[in-house]
């Protein structure tokens, strides 16, 4: 029997003077939200590309978010088997 699960991560966008923040959301089907954050500046010298800081944002959003997952995972992980776990990114 196949089984589909999906998840689905919201991203919103702030920008201000130069600088974009995004964060993020996951709700995860055992009923835990995980929220992260990320941001990008840009440079003095660049010309204004809003798209480029909403990518270097969510990027480091979504990152800063699958750190929390695997921390998450392994803790999951160490419950059930009593032994420490070492997920590698």
């Amino acid at each position: 029997m196949q089984t589909i699960v999906g998840w689905h991560v919201d991203v919103e966008f702030t920008e201000e003077a130069g600088k974009t923040r995004a964060a993020c959301l996951v709700r995860l089907p055992d009923g835990t939200e995980m929220r992260a954050h990320g941001h990008a500046r840009q440079h003095p010298d660049d010309r204004e590309q809003q798209r480029i800081g909403e990518e270097i944002a969510a990027a480091r959003c979504l990152n800063e978010l699958s750190r929390t997952l695997m921390r998450k995972a392994g803790g999951e992980i160490e419950e059930e088997t009593h032994i420490p776990a070492h997920l590698a990114m």
